[in-house]
């Protein structure tokens, strides 16, 4: 039976805006992935500013949707995949989380892939020599880092995802005709056009995000002192609920500008001289170099390089997280590693097989583009859960979801999967 902690005679006052900063920042960041940025880069090319509305469509829904994912952790002290298998069939928590996996491992593998054509664009030499080494890198440094110092790394790579911004302000944007396009655009009901959209709401709402922020409000609970499960110590809920939001929401606002910048950056360059056809962010970079000059192909492909040694640990990170919480492993960064070897190895042995995948085969170009179609899919049944959960008393105590969360997060819910459901209509009719 939970004890609650006893109220102390000062309550914490709200954060600084710094301070605040921390989980939702991070994974607001990592969401513009190199696969991430292909999509966009794709997206901006093939369709020039007739896609830009989605990411002001999705900015309010994918901030509540990773709002309810870190009250889960902060509220209950366990991630998305700890509270399923305590409280769901374990049918369940192990389909989803499999299908997580396997989402994960293949991102992995095309944003490794993407971060070493980037390095090849910028100073020649073996793509698979740097597929290795950042492999490596981002293995050493999630696993041999102290948790404060490691996070303080993440937020610093935010700083990266500028890269495009600066971009979209060197090449000649006409700003009112994006500004039209976003708010009045041209819809279309072609096959291309919703994949596309489905791709962009994969990549921007997806399933290792939901479990990575989770995850980090539970290590950060643990790290900070005097800090609890709310449901242990409900007297803190005002000031943890007030830093989740200011976090989450400024997160998933650079998420969304930076997506937005890229799109605007590859239509006003890309497909203003008829080039429609980008399929990985190394070609967007590349092409860039001949319609846009040097400068901006040279910040492009340096910014796909910073954003995926951002992404990658998170990506092997809530792969870890996901697979040691259904198997009731000891979890979480801020463990030593002899105290948590194996979700330690998770995270080694996912970046590794993501590694391995471009030595296969697979085609990189399609498992980049893919990859953003299956997080789409595999979103819908794990916000769907989610929603679920987080609206349970037994679960939740007294802080189950208030009524804009749970409109947000159900509308969330039901607009992933109608895409997804257009997209199959549309592709396999």
């Amino acid at each position: 039976m939970d004890t609650a902690i006893p109220e102390p005679e000062q309550q914490p006052t709200r954060p600084k805006l710094l301070a605040a900063l921390g989980p939702g920042l991070i994974t607001g960041a990592s969401d513009d992935d190199p696969s991430g940025i292909a999509t966009y880069s794709q997206v901006g090319a093939q369709f020039g500013y007739g896609l830009t509305w989605t990411l002001l469509l999705s900015y309010p829904l994918m901030s509540a949707i990773q709002e309810i994912s870190a009250r889960i952790g902060r509220v209950t002290g366990y991630g998305i995949a700890g509270n399923l298998r305590r409280h769901y069939p374990r049918w369940l928590s192990t389909s989803v989380v499999s299908l997580l996996m396997l989402a994960n491992v293949i991102n992995l593998g095309a944003d490794l892939g993407a971060m070493g054509a980037a390095l090849k664009l910028l100073i020649s030499g073996p793509v698979l020599l740097y597929v290795c080494l950042f492999g490596l890198l981002s293995i050493a440094l999630e696993v041999f880092t102290r948790y404060a110092r490691y996070v303080s790394v993440l937020k610093w790579l935010c700083l990266s995802l500028f890269a495009y911004v600066i971009c979209a302000f060197v090449v000649k944007v006409p700003w009112q005709v994006v500004g039209w396009a976003t708010i009045w655009p041209p819809l279309s009901t072609k096959p291309d056009y919703i994949v596309a959209i489905v791709a962009v709401m994969g990549t921007t709402i997806s399933p290792y995000l939901f479990f990575w922020q989770a995850e980090q409000e539970v290590d950060d609970q643990r790290e900070r002192r005097g800090a609890h499960p709310l449901t242990h110590a409900p007297w803190q809920a005002k000031a943890e609920f007030s830093r989740i939001r200011i976090d989450t929401y400024l997160g998933m606002a650079l998420s969304n500008v930076i997506a937005f910048f890229i799109v605007v950056t590859t239509a006003a360059t890309l497909h203003a001289h008829g080039i429609t056809n980008i399929q990985t962010s190394a070609q967007a970079a590349e092409a860039l170099r001949a319609v846009a000059g040097p400068f901006t192909f040279g910040i492009f492909a340096a910014g796909i390089i910073g954003t995926g040694m951002l992404t990658v640990p998170v990506l092997a990170g809530s792969a870890a997280y996901a697979v040691g919480e259904l198997l009731s492993w000891r979890v979480g960064l801020a463990r030593l590693p002899l105290r948590a070897k194996a979700f330690y190895g998770v995270i080694a042995t996912a970046t590794l097989i993501g590694v391995g995948l471009n030595f296969t085969a697979i085609d990189p170009v399609k498992a980049l583009y893919w990859s953003a179609v299956l997080n789409g899919i595999v979103a819908v049944p794990v916000m769907g859960v989610m929603m679920h959960l987080s609206m349970r008393a037994s679960i939740m105590r007294g802080f189950t979801l208030p009524l804009l969360l749970r409109v947000l997060g159900w509308l969330a819910t039901a607009m992933m999967a109608a895409t997804v459901v257009a997209m199959a209509v549309t592709v396999f009719a």
